[in-house]
């Protein structure tokens, strides 16, 4: 790809942490949990990882499983399957004022506390200007990581789903990056797109 994506790119090999991750460190210092730890049996303990990679290939032109007009511009999200990544389609400028989640195909395994470690596939998308600015699904490997050591809107996203869902979610900068994050292209009051498989989970 281009330049400051490369560069970037060697930027989390060096912290050997996803996208995500690096937001936690360099993002907002507010965390927010949207959802109420699940209690007892419901809260993912340990969940077997669905598939040993991401897939890379591009999905087939099939129906959109979420459009979502924002404050400005609009998002379709196609997600991913067990063959396909997916596909997030910008009308840029793209911006929302709250983060808003949309579960594109639930799950049938246990629900996932706001502090569990998971295993997921995700494709981050700027909806300034449409560009793909980290993807798991590219690189065709999970990330894992506690989702309480990520931004707000990634926890938001994924606590109180479940293992096997394919969620999507429209993050407002506040939730994401206030301040912007230039080494990936991102700036100030950006609103980030991700497309998210959860592979697994535990606690």
């Amino acid at each position: 790809m281009n330049s400051s994506r490369v560069s970037y790119s060697a930027v989390l090999l060096a912290c050997a942490a996803p996208f995500v991750m690096t937001l936690a460190a360099c993002g907002s210092d507010t965390k927010t949990s949207s959802a109420s730890s699940p209690s007892g049996a419901e809260v993912a303990t340990s969940s077997p990882t669905a598939a040993s990679g991401c897939p890379t290939a591009a999905p087939a032109n099939g129906a959109v499983d979420w459009t979502l007009p924002g404050a400005t511009g609009s998002v379709a999200v196609t997600g991913s399957t067990d063959n396909t990544a997916p596909q997030v389609k910008v009308e840029a400028p793209f911006s929302v004022t709250t983060t808003q989640v949309h579960t594109l195909k639930a799950g049938d395994g246990p629900v996932i506390a706001d502090t569990a470690t998971v295993s997921v596939c995700y494709m981050g998308v700027d909806g300034r200007d449409g560009t793909v600015f980290d993807s798991s699904y590219e690189r065709g490997t999970p990330a894992e990581f506690p989702l309480d050591g990520v931004v707000p809107g990634f926890q938001k996203a994924i606590a109180g789903q479940k293992v096997g869902s394919t969620v999507a979610v429209a993050m407002a900068s506040a939730d994401g990056y206030p301040n912007g994050q230039p080494s990936a292209g991102i700036q100030k009051g950006d609103t980030l797109i991700f497309a998210i498989k959860i592979l697994s989970a535990s606690s």
